[in-house]
């Protein structure tokens, strides 16, 4: 969350100063720093965010979307401060939370290092498996995980959607061939595409996980779906729009109902669901 918010605070600096030096004034850096991080976020985006006269800097056409895209951003990100301030209390000891391997892998790591770095007394235990755990016998106080809808014993937010997109070996070796998902992912919606579709997967291999299936693609054995937060970047995999369409899972944040209303709990669940609400590692 840091670095995203990082990049965007600075756009949002000048977009609303109108100027470099106003955004420096603002944030209280130097002028060089801001023409820095403006110049390095319009490399990464691919095109100019600015255009730059005599009379100042001006949001260029077509671009006003990453500047309402910051504001909402910013709001988050002050919303997640204040809900730390008013949670202090209450951010200590240890919370258990449960999560797919592929939260536990490719999201909660940076979202946790940054909730652990304003709460350095709270402590996680995270259980990476896909089966849902049990919440009412105590096997994790916190749940994050995609999902339809939550079952009746749960209490929670919505946070975000999971996308997940057709991956081929890099190599086209295999490509042909279609991975299947089997244990606690035989549910998963890309398994339910495929059956409609009339595709016939597990030729090549079958697995119960993301992170595992990541591998099968990037070793050749396989095509398969993989959320775009794990493999996005992954050294062997071609992303494969062509073969078959993205999909999305809503994402949850919850807590069984015999223990919602617990106020660590409920306090670390608010701070959680506020910053996964600005991971850019989920679709919004």
């Amino acid at each position: 969350m840091h670095k995203n918010w990082d990049d965007l605070r600075f756009v949002l600096a000048v977009a609303e100063a109108g100027s470099v030096s106003g955004a420096a004034r603002r944030l209280g850096v130097n002028h060089a720093t801001v023409l820095r991080r403006i110049a390095d976020f319009e490399d990464r985006t691919g095109g100019h965010i600015f255009e730059r006269s005599g009379q100042g800097y001006r949001v260029a056409a077509g671009r006003e979307k990453v500047i309402e895209a910051a504001r909402e951003v910013e709001a988050a990100v002050v919303g997640v401060g204040r809900a730390l301030e008013g949670a202090e209390a209450f951010l200590s000891g240890v919370v258990r939370i449960t999560s797919t391997d592929t939260f536990c892998t490719a999201v909660l790591p940076a979202i946790l290092r940054d909730l652990r770095d304003a709460a350095p007394d709270l402590r996680f235990e995270l259980q990476c498996t896909n089966a849902h755990l049990d919440l009412g016998r105590l096997h994790a106080d916190i749940s994050i995980r995609p999902a339809a809808r939550l079952t009746e014993d749960l209490v929670g937010e919505q946070v975000g959607h999971l996308v997940m997109r057709p991956y081929r070996p890099a190599v086209r070796h295999g490509a042909d061939r279609w991975l299947g998902m089997g244990g606690a992912l035989a549910k998963a919606p890309p398994v339910e595409w495929m059956a409609r579709n009339g595709i016939e997967a597990g030729e090549g291999g079958i697995a119960d996980s993301f992170v595992v299936l990541r591998e099968m693609v990037a070793g050749g054995l396989g095509t398969s779906y993989l959320p775009v937060c794990l493999a996005e970047g992954f050294a062997g995999l071609d992303p494969a729009p062509d073969l078959a369409p993205d999909l999305t899972v809503p994402v949850w944040v919850a807590s069984h109902a015999d223990i919602a209303g617990v106020g660590r709990l409920r306090a670390v669940r608010e701070v959680l669901v506020r910053m996964l609400r600005v991971s850019p590692q989920l679709s919004h």
